[in-house]
Protein backbone atom coordinates (compact mmCIF):
# COMPACT_ATOMS: atom_id res chain seq x y z
CA UNK A 1 0.00 0.00 0.00
CA UNK A 2 1.31 3.47 -0.83
CA UNK A 3 0.65 6.93 0.54
CA UNK A 4 -1.63 7.87 -2.36
CA UNK A 5 -3.91 4.96 -1.42
CA UNK A 6 -4.01 6.17 2.17
CA UNK A 7 -5.04 9.65 1.03
CA UNK A 8 -7.72 8.17 -1.25
CA UNK A 9 -9.02 6.06 1.62
CA UNK A 10 -9.47 9.01 3.98
CA UNK A 11 -13.07 10.03 4.43
CA UNK A 12 -12.00 13.67 4.59
CA UNK A 13 -8.86 14.77 2.78
CA UNK A 14 -9.18 18.47 3.47
CA UNK A 15 -6.00 20.40 4.16
CA UNK A 16 -6.48 22.76 7.08
CA UNK A 17 -4.00 25.58 7.26
CA UNK A 18 -3.09 28.93 8.73
CA UNK A 19 -0.53 31.53 7.73
CA UNK A 20 2.60 32.35 9.67
CA UNK A 21 0.94 35.70 10.56
CA UNK A 22 -1.96 33.92 12.29
CA UNK A 23 -2.01 33.83 16.06
CA UNK A 24 -1.59 30.62 17.99
CA UNK A 25 -5.11 31.15 19.29
CA UNK A 26 -6.52 31.20 15.73
CA UNK A 27 -4.67 28.00 14.89
CA UNK A 28 -5.92 26.33 18.07
CA UNK A 29 -9.48 27.36 17.22
CA UNK A 30 -9.15 25.69 13.81
CA UNK A 31 -7.63 22.58 15.33
CA UNK A 32 -10.36 22.34 17.96
CA UNK A 33 -13.25 22.92 15.55
CA UNK A 34 -11.90 20.35 13.06
CA UNK A 35 -10.78 17.90 15.76
CA UNK A 36 -7.24 17.70 14.38
CA UNK A 37 -3.84 17.73 16.05
CA UNK A 38 -1.96 19.93 13.60
CA UNK A 39 -2.40 22.54 10.88
CA UNK A 40 -0.11 23.27 7.99
CA UNK A 41 1.37 26.74 7.67
CA UNK A 42 0.96 28.04 4.14
CA UNK A 43 2.22 31.44 3.03
CA UNK A 44 1.64 32.67 -0.51
CA UNK A 45 0.59 29.22 -1.65
CA UNK A 46 3.85 27.71 -0.35
CA UNK A 47 4.14 25.22 2.52
CA UNK A 48 6.33 26.90 5.11
CA UNK A 49 5.73 24.86 8.25
CA UNK A 50 3.45 22.90 10.51
CA UNK A 51 1.95 23.78 13.88
CA UNK A 52 0.97 20.95 16.19
CA UNK A 53 -0.29 20.39 19.70
CA UNK A 54 3.29 19.50 20.60
CA UNK A 55 4.54 22.88 19.31
CA UNK A 56 1.91 24.61 21.42
CA UNK A 57 2.90 22.71 24.54
CA UNK A 58 6.64 23.03 24.16
CA UNK A 59 7.06 26.42 22.51
CA UNK A 60 3.95 28.12 23.80
CA UNK A 61 2.73 27.03 27.19
CA UNK A 62 6.08 25.99 28.66
CA UNK A 63 7.69 29.25 27.55
CA UNK A 64 4.85 31.31 29.02
CA UNK A 65 3.63 32.71 25.70
CA UNK A 66 0.07 33.98 25.43
CA UNK A 67 -1.77 32.25 22.58
CA UNK A 68 -3.62 35.43 21.53
CA UNK A 69 -0.39 37.43 21.28
CA UNK A 70 1.96 34.83 19.80
CA UNK A 71 2.30 34.44 16.05
CA UNK A 72 2.52 31.01 14.47
CA UNK A 73 5.88 31.90 12.89
CA UNK A 74 7.35 32.08 16.39
CA UNK A 75 6.32 28.56 17.44
CA UNK A 76 5.78 26.51 14.26
CA UNK A 77 8.08 23.77 13.07
CA UNK A 78 9.69 25.07 9.90
CA UNK A 79 12.14 22.25 9.26
CA UNK A 80 9.51 20.12 7.56
CA UNK A 81 9.71 16.43 6.95
CA UNK A 82 7.53 15.38 4.03
CA UNK A 83 6.76 12.26 2.04
CA UNK A 84 5.65 11.70 -1.55
CA UNK A 85 2.49 9.86 -2.53
CA UNK A 86 4.54 7.13 -4.22
CA UNK A 87 6.21 6.06 -0.98
CA UNK A 88 5.02 2.93 0.77
CA UNK A 89 3.07 2.79 4.01
CA UNK A 90 6.12 1.26 5.68
CA UNK A 91 8.20 4.30 4.68
CA UNK A 92 5.76 6.60 6.48
CA UNK A 93 5.87 4.36 9.55
CA UNK A 94 9.67 4.48 9.66
CA UNK A 95 9.81 8.27 9.19
CA UNK A 96 7.16 8.95 11.82
CA UNK A 97 8.76 6.58 14.30
CA UNK A 98 12.36 7.72 13.73
CA UNK A 99 11.52 11.43 13.79
CA UNK A 100 8.91 11.17 16.58
CA UNK A 101 6.26 12.97 14.56
CA UNK A 102 2.53 12.35 14.24
CA UNK A 103 1.74 14.29 11.06
CA UNK A 104 3.40 14.07 7.68
CA UNK A 105 2.66 16.43 4.77
CA UNK A 106 2.45 14.67 1.40
CA UNK A 107 4.25 16.58 -1.35
CA UNK A 108 4.62 15.59 -5.00
CA UNK A 109 6.88 17.66 -7.26
CA UNK A 110 6.87 20.60 -4.78
CA UNK A 111 3.05 20.54 -4.66
CA UNK A 112 1.20 19.84 -1.41
CA UNK A 113 -1.42 17.16 -2.00
CA UNK A 114 -2.40 16.19 1.54
CA UNK A 115 -1.35 15.28 5.03
CA UNK A 116 -1.37 11.94 6.82
CA UNK A 117 -1.43 11.31 10.55
CA UNK A 118 -0.24 8.39 12.59
CA UNK A 119 -3.92 7.47 12.95
CA UNK A 120 -4.24 7.26 9.14
CA UNK A 121 -1.21 4.96 9.01
CA UNK A 122 -2.44 2.68 11.81
CA UNK A 123 -5.96 2.53 10.30
CA UNK A 124 -4.50 1.58 6.90
CA UNK A 125 -2.43 -1.18 8.49
CA UNK A 126 -5.49 -2.55 10.30
CA UNK A 127 -7.58 -2.50 7.10
CA UNK A 128 -4.78 -4.18 5.15
CA UNK A 129 -4.32 -6.89 7.78
CA UNK A 130 -8.06 -7.52 7.99
CA UNK A 131 -8.26 -7.96 4.22
CA UNK A 132 -5.34 -10.37 4.35
CA UNK A 133 -6.92 -12.38 7.20
CA UNK A 134 -10.26 -12.52 5.35
CA UNK A 135 -8.47 -13.75 2.24
CA UNK A 136 -6.66 -16.46 4.20
CA UNK A 137 -9.88 -17.55 5.93
CA UNK A 138 -11.65 -17.82 2.58
CA UNK A 139 -8.75 -19.80 1.15
CA UNK A 140 -8.76 -22.20 4.10
CA UNK A 141 -12.53 -22.68 4.03
CA UNK A 142 -12.50 -23.24 0.27
CA UNK A 143 -14.77 -20.29 -0.45
CA UNK A 144 -14.22 -18.66 -3.86
CA UNK A 145 -14.56 -15.20 -2.26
Amino acid sequence: MNIRQILQGKTINTIYSVTSDSTVYEALETMASKNIGAVLVIDGGRLSGIFSERDYARKGILQGRASKDTLIRDVMTSSLITISSQHRLEDAMVIMSDKHIRHLPVVDEDRLIGIISINDVVSAIIRDQKAHIDSLENYISGSPY
